[in-house]
């Protein structure tokens, strides 16, 4: 057996018995797994600053801020933990009921996914929420963190473990690999005799790869190239507040706004307004060409700047003759993450929601909203961008699937 196989093997084993465990004990070791990450806080932030100071050169300055831990960072970490712990349990609850007419009693029951595979990049904090979720959810997991992440996942998984190992549930319920070649990512793409899903949270090419590649089950998550329309009924202050937050908050996620789309019969008084902000944050427009005539500082924009995630202090700009133009240059680039309008028209508003096929659609509102803490999930687990199993964010709800339970007197066919 390979490290790997071995692995998946303990996971399978400790989801066996994870799924009978009740919520009280699950919660219990919530509980200690937030109190043992502030416990060991001066402990992870050494293992993230040696990340960190490999990082310097080598990552942009936004991906840096993704993968920095800090105090404070930590410390929501543990109450992302927490709020995780006080969530309704999922398992067990009855989604359907009902009698037949010979005598069968169905109950169609919420039960975990198994083991979840979690492939992801530079953020350390996905390695406690993924965690928590799983364990809540009664799944076991294995964690394949990035190498920009290495010794802060390592740091984090250790502190997980030793608070499991202190409660009722199987310390194998949370493991990571240290491998972060890709040999050891394209394994767990095979290994579907131990995982039950395998769900990448990353930049296009991981995600791309693994949706290409697997064999295992996989949700797709994560690609936001997400737009705000700014049309021609808005509130331009309202507008700029928006645009601003939705790029620069921390234009490192995939949630941040990518592209601004704005109605010709507004563009003159909004956008030169909207970039004098942005140059706050030294935001670097690139612009369609009747843009760049209102922008004289923007960069012309190239075709396959539209499709693009910067995932930085970078915006692409255009300029649309109705909300039918926004709409449809939004279905053609969109990665149907999520997308904004902001207007005053309420039946504009009610046109873009239900034409948008994004898994979250905003009106008035920052796309930096689409968070599974910011949406009362207490975390997530990733965005899913596709339909089936799951959409939006991933909270414990999203990983579960069911079965029926049929209980009888006797009844034969």
């Amino acid at each position: 057996m390979t490290k790997l196989e071995q692995m998946g093997a303990l996971a399978k084993n400790a989801a066996r018995t994870l799924r009978t465990e009740s919520p009280s004990e699950k919660t219990a070791a919530l509980e200690r797994i937030a109190a043992v990450l502030l416990e060991r806080k001066t402990d992870i932030l050494a293992a993230n600053a040696l990340d960190v100071k490999a990082a310097q050169g080598a990552l942009s300055p936004s991906m840096i801020d993704r993968l920095t831990l800090s105090e404070e960072r930590i410390e929501a970490m543990a109450d992302a933990v927490i709020a995780v712990s006080k969530w309704p349990d999922p398992v067990g609850q009855i989604l359907e009921e009902r009698n037949l007419l010979n005598g069968l009693h169905i109950q169609k029951t919420a039960v975990p996914l198994g083991v979840c595979g979690i492939i992801f990049e530079a953020r350390p904090n996905v390695t406690s929420d993924c965690a928590a979720l799983c364990i809540k959810a009664g799944n076991a997991c294995i964690l394949r963190g990035g190498k920009e992440a290495f010794h802060s996942n390592m740091a984090i998984t250790k502190a997980m473990q030793d608070a499991l190992a202190s409660s009722v549930l199987d310390a194998a319920c949370v493991q990571l690999v240290e491998d972060t070649s890709r040999e050891s990512a394209a394994e767990m793409m095979a290994m579907t005799e131990y995982l039950d899903v395998l769900i990448p949270r990353g930049g296009a090419g991981l995600i791309r790869s693994v949706v290409d590649t697997a064999k295992v089950p996989v949700i797709e998550t994560g690609v936001g190239n997400c737009h705000i329309y700014v049309d021609k009924a808005a509130d331009i202050p309202m507008a700029i507040d928006i645009v601003f937050n939705a790029k620069t908050s921390r234009p490192s996620v995939c949630n941040a706004a990518e592209k601004l789309l704005v109605h010709a019969d507004i563009a003159s008084a909004f956008l030169p307004a909207v970039a004098e902000k942005l140059a706050e944050k030294d935001v670097e427009l690139r612009a369609d060409e009747r843009a760049c005539k209102l922008l004289p500082h923007a960069h012309p924009a190239a075709i396959d700047d539209w499709g693009r995630e910067y995932l930085d202090y970078v915006m692409g700009v255009k300029i649309v003759g109705s909300i039918d133009e926004a709409i449809d240059h939004i279905e053609k680039y969109s990665s149907h993450h999520s997308d904004c309008i902001v207007t005053a028209d309420q039946s504009a508003a009610d046109r873009f929601l239900a034409a948008v096929d994004s898994a979250a659609v905003y009106h008035n509102a920052s796309t930096r909203f689409t968070d599974g803490g910011e949406l009362g999930l207490g975390a997530e687990i990733g965005i899913s961008t596709q339909k089936l199993h799951a959409r939006g964010p991933m909270g414990v709800n999203q990983l579960v699937s069911y079965k029926y339970v049929i209980s009888g007197n006797g009844q034969i066919r």
